[in-house]
């Protein structure tokens, strides 16, 4: 090491990620959750609202940053008549 470099760490704090697995799910809830609204949307605000509950004081200062999954658009029901081709 040269006489110049210190050894300051950058104070960084590193926590768990909040992941919401929200699954597999239906083409209007997603665009609704995209939009801000719906049973999706409800869903994060509460798990965020539970990690502020359970942060407390630490939370203080920090911003919360969600990361929402959701695997895949929920595919339409078949229905008996574009099964049989009429």
């Amino acid at each position: 090491m040269n006489e110049n470099q210190t050894d300051i760490k950058p104070e960084v704090e590193v926590t768990e990620p909040i992941i919401i697995n929200l699954r597999k799910q239906p083409n209007k809830r997603i665009k609704k959750l995209l939009k801000g609204r719906g049973k999706l949307w409800v869903e994060v605000v509460e798990v965020i609202d539970e990690v502020r509950i359970m942060l407390g004081d630490e939370i203080e200062g920090k911003t919360i940053l969600p990361i929402i999954l959701v695997y895949g658009k929920k595919a339409k029901k078949k229905r008996m008549r574009d099964l049989l081709g009429l």
